[in-house]
């Protein structure tokens, strides 16, 4: 005899689906607030070792070991007034529990953190009337493929993973976010639209890279070329998170502006940190974030916006207050057609030139392709 469908489920699926959809609507029609740093925040009411099942410094693992403190900081953001916060699953992937020797567990913590995340929000939802949502943050881990360091399936197969716990916890988005190789970004996109052909629930999916002072990620690529290697990709919003502070990413979001068809975000850190005696500062105030962010929602037409490393509730109280009210200025986007290398985008534009397309030519290197020239 066939199973009946079960009522609660069905019902738990139609909320989401109306979350989502409220959320959609929310990055099309306002200016959406996240939250800022979650690390610090952790770090700041001094866990133990106990805490961390002596895998210090896994920040994950309070998701398990001590939930109360990771709900106080989705509390104390949402008490600010941000429309939603990041899960503390930064680090919930293969690479970076590979180095605790725990990368069975990324589902474990995945949704775990989610739930925790979930359950704040509703909270607040009920108690305010304002809707909050979350954000399921999917980090970069600490191996590159472009590098070698890690097969691109196995990374691809985590995120999978990393994305079906977030998804089950109750995720509204999904971020992939502080992306330095576009190969380990994609494997990280890919294994998420996995997750959610899966599970059958359809979730926003951002990507923000990080751009490095250098003015490239940190493999050397340029945003043209993030921008080319992503979009196709169906992703629902580009932008940039970590690394530098606004004042670094302008010229960037600049380029987005222009030429990305998809709505763009920006989480940038409290400045560039400033190396003192009590380790790294972070030296931009409040109101200068605050200013920032209110500037690049005007001049570049931002849909989500935050904070990321020495951003505090406070920085983010007062984003709040300076965006409440504003819409996404609108764009007017000149996509360029092109193909890009790991660096850099070529748009495909012929002038009275022939076009050359290629890789390295070396004919002293190879007699075969000295031959196949001549």
């Amino acid at each position: 005899m066939a199973s009946l469908p079960n009522p609660s489920l069905s019902s738990e699926l139609a909320e989401n689906r109306t979350r989502i959809a409220a959320l959609r609507g929310a990055l099309a029609e306002r200016v959406v607030v996240a939250d800022g740093a979650m690390g610090t925040m952790l770090q700041a009411q001094d866990p133990t070792l106990e805490d961390f099942e002596n895998l210090e410094g896994c920040n994950e693992i309070l998701n398990i070991t001590r939930p109360d403190v990771v709900r106080s900081v989705h509390e104390a953001y949402f008490e600010v007034g941000v429309d939603c916060v990041e899960t503390n699953t930064f680090g919930a992937n293969h690479s970076a529990l590979g180095e605790y020797d725990i990368p069975e567990r990324v589902y474990e913590l995945s949704e775990a953190g989610a739930r925790i995340a979930r359950e704040v929000a509703d909270e607040f939802t009920a108690s305010t009337g304002q809707q909050r949502w979350v954000l399921g943050s999917m980090g970069p881990g600490t191996k590159l493929p472009t590098l070698g360091h890690a097969p691109y399936t196995t990374l691809r197969d985590a995120y999978q993973q990393n994305a079906e716990g977030m998804i089950a916890g109750g995720a509204d988005a999904l971020i992939v976010e502080t992306t330095q190789d576009l190969l380990q970004t994609k494997a990280a996109v890919l294994g998420a639209r996995r997750a959610m052909d899966a599970t059958g629930l359809v979730l926003p999916l951002v990507v923000s890279v990080t751009v490095e002072t250098t003015g490239t990620m940190l493999l050397g690529s340029e945003i043209g070329a993030a921008l080319t290697a992503l979009e196709p990709l169906g992703i629902d919003m580009i932008g940039l998170n970590c690394a530098t502070g606004p004042a670094e990413m302008s010229e960037h979001l600049r380029y987005l502006a222009r030429h990305s068809r998809v709505p763009l975000s920006c989480m940038p850190n409290a400045g560039l940190p400033v190396l003192g005696r009590d380790g790294a500062h972070y030296p931009l105030t409040a109101p200068e974030l605050a200013s920032a962010q209110e500037t690049f929602v005007r001049e570049y037409g931002l849909s989500l916006i935050g904070g990321c490393c020495g951003t505090t509730p406070e920085h983010l109280r007062q984003v709040v207050e300076r965006v409440r009210g504003l819409s996404p200025t609108a764009r007017d986007p000149r996509p360029e057609p092109g193909a890009a290398s790991l660096y850099q985008t070529v748009p495909f534009r012929q002038d009275t030139a022939y076009m050359a397309i290629g890789e390295r030519t070396n004919a002293n290197g190879s007699k075969k392709f000295r031959e196949a020239m001549l």
